[in-house]
């Protein structure tokens, strides 16, 4: 398959004349959606350094507090009301602008809180200053330049980088940036407009579900769009039609009740970090397919749906080279089925100590954390009785808390599991004015169709939505696929950062 062209965009140095965002300096008409993004994207990365500059880990309430204000502010300055919905722990933030005789309503989920940082990783002074940063041909390597650079111009291959950058405070800027542009143009859409703002996605908006349901008349609407995610891996214009779910366990092995030295107790006490590792290689073979019976009932692909799946442009020696694999996993028959299938993930492992600090030690615990994607037709409780009946199979006594004394003494094998969460997949269709409304406003912006993809590999909370008020839902992806989501030195390329304000001003322009 021929590699898609790359989008090839223009060094943009600031070719248009300064103004006020709110005064405009376009007409309505023959308007160059490329020169209107560039501009006001310009304009609006002081105030993306503003919001970057907010640490969002949801754990921490006191600084989602800050974001949320800020969010106030920045959606009150564009002639939108918010409202707090109120929840157990930190509120979700409505705005709404009504627009006069307008007969539908559209609401737009945002994510605004980030995953936690270990900020001794990133290779800046903080992830919550950002800094921009370009690379030299020469040696292939990122260098760090002044943020301010971007105020008089800007590269569109430059990276910007700082915790939620791409996931996903860069697409709610980008959104606050195009509502100024279509201000600007004097361009108003002809439906009501509605932002909800969720500052737990990343602890899987536990509260949503009953948010919704508590605030149904308030959320109410006639179709979802969620700016999240991001692009095709060839970075051309992207809709995704579904999201897979996701629910997580902790696995846990015991050993000795504290950790003791390898050599007066080796070869007599159990080591559960050798014992989780070969629990956790009984669970898949090498061909990466999970190995625990009946997992992946359930799961049918019709020759119809692998056809759409088909017309997906992956290159998949590209998307290969991109991850630095020799061979994909063989799950289904090409990267957009493996997608169709649940996961079961090993996300995070720890036992005591490695490089600089390892020591002769035999461990007291160790733990593995595993995260399930789901898909239509997986259903969590099935999948994660499974993985519990397979630990049991392996002998281990399973139980959901911390073991007794009684419980250590009288089990040789010990296996505390705690399931944190899970959060349902979504997919469905649009109805066909509502995919047609789409496209071509993403037609008006690249002259050219999406790519259309069936489900995204990436979860987000929406299901409530879909299922509680039975909105249809779209997610319109923007960011670039090699943005180091979820991990250190997180960045937006800022060439898809302007394309997001060109994505939604057009999608403000479409007349619904």
């Amino acid at each position: 398959m021929k590699k898609p062209a790359p989008v090839h965009y223009e060094k943009y140095t600031n070719p248009l004349p300064a103004f006020d965002q709110y005064t405009g300096f376009l007409p309505k008409k023959n308007t160059d959606l490329n020169k209107v993004a560039a501009e006001y994207a310009r304009q609006s990365f002081r105030e993306f350094s503003e919001l970057l500059s907010l640490p969002n880990d949801a754990h921490f309430p006191q600084d989602i507090e800050k974001n949320v204000r800020w969010c106030e502010q920045a959606f009150a300055k564009r002639g939108f009301t918010t409202q707090r919905l109120i929840t157990p722990t930190v509120p979700l933030l409505l705005a709404e602008r009504k627009v006069k005789q307008a007969k539908k309503t559209v609401l737009i989920y945002i994510q605004i809180d980030g995953q936690p940082v270990d900020a001794t990783q990133w290779q800046q002074e903080s992830p919550w200053i950002p800094v921009i940063e370009r690379k030299e041909a020469s040696t292939n390597k990122w260098n760090i330049i002044p943020y301010e650079r971007l105020y008089e111009g800007f590269d569109p291959d430059w990276r910007i980088f700082a915790r939620s950058t791409s996931d996903a405070k860069g697409p709610a800027m980008a959104f606050l940036a195009a509502l100024d542009a279509a201000h600007g143009l004097n361009v108003q859409p002809n439906y009501n407009l509605k932002v909800i703002m969720d500052f737990e996605e990343e602890l899987g908006s536990p509260h949503l579900p009953s948010a919704v349901v508590k605030y149904k008349n308030e959320l109410s609407a006639d179709m979802l769009i969620i700016y999240d995610g991001p692009r095709h891996v060839s970075n051309q214009p992207t809709l995704s039609f579904g999201a897979r779910g996701i629910c997580e366990i902790t696995l846990t092995t015991f050993g000795p009740r504290v950790p003791v030295h390898s050599g007066n107790y080796g070869n007599y006490t159990p080591n559960p970090a050798m014992r989780l590792a070969q629990l956790l290689a009984s669970m898949k073979d090498d061909h990466g397919r999970v190995t625990i019976p009946t997992y992946y009932d359930g799961i049918i692909l019709s020759d119809e749906e692998k056809a759409i799946l088909k017309q997906v442009p992956d290159n998949e020696t590209e998307i290969r080279k991109f991850l630095g694999i020799a061979k994909a996993d063989n799950i289904g028959n090409n990267f957009q089925e493996s997608l169709q299938y649940p996961t079961l993930n090993i996300r995070g492992l720890d036992a005591l100590f490695v490089g600089k600090e390892a020591r002769t030690l035999i461990p007291a615990t160790a733990t593995a954390e595993i995260d399930i994607r789901l898909v239509p037709g997986s259903d969590p409780d099935r999948l994660v009785g499974l993985v519990k009946k397979h630990i049991q199979d392996q002998g281990y006594y399973v139980i959901d808390r911390e073991p007794t004394e009684d419980e250590r003494m009288q089990h040789e094998k010990l296996f505390p599991s705690n399931r944190i969460f899970h959060m349902r997949h979504f997919k469905l269709l649009l109805p066909p004015n509502r995919a047609f409304w789409l496209t071509k406003a993403m037609v008006r912006a690249f002259g050219k169709e999406p790519i259309k993809i069936r489900m995204m590999g990436g979860s987000i909370p929406i299901s409530p939505f879909v299922t509680t008020l039975n909105i249809p839902a779209v997610s319109v992806p923007t960011v670039n696929a090699d943005n180091n989501q979820h991990a250190e030195n997180e960045n937006i390329r800022v060439g898809n950062y302007v394309d997001a304000v060109k994505t939604f001003l057009a999608i403000l322009m479409e007349k619904l």
